[in-house]
């Protein structure tokens, strides 16, 4: 697929730390209960860590008990690309972020309780977050 934003594995390295690099572009998972995102309560926006692009709204975000923060939809169906995942002897379904093609998480139909359905698993590394009360910068 080709992404409105595309850099170099070099221009990727030096704008990413190590660790975001490792997510973010190799697909690796940072282990649970450790993100910086996951008790983020406040009233928001999640971007993407590599790009910026929206990715999901605070208001969709939940406490699943899995260790990262989950979500059940994306701010728009066309923010994440889906993509079959077949490594580590299942099948699993890959969320990357439509904009750049980053390695966001996973999504799991075992939402239960949620709108959708959906628990969209992703890496707090791979996020940003932007309160609804911080200035705007202009």
């Amino acid at each position: 697929m080709a992404y409105t934003v595309s850099r170099s594995d070099d221009e990727w390295r030096e704008s990413l730390s190590d660790e975001q690099y490792a997510v973010l572009r190799q697909a690796a998972t940072e282990r649970p209960w450790t993100g910086e995102l996951l008790d983020e309560g406040r009233a928001g926006v999640y971007t993407c860590a590599a790009c910026g692009a929206e990715l999901f709204k605070s208001g969709t975000k939940f406490d699943s008990g899995c260790g990262w923060p989950s979500f059940y939809e994306s701010v728009r169906p066309e923010a994440v690309e889906l993509i079959e995942d077949a490594s580590l002897g299942m099948v699993r379904t890959e969320v990357r972020c439509a904009n750049c093609g980053s390695h966001l998480g996973h999504v799991f139909p075992d939402g239960f309780g949620t709108p959708t359905g959906d628990r969209y698993c992703m890496n707090s590394i791979s996020l940003a977050f932007s309160a609804d009360d911080q200035p705007s910068g202009d």
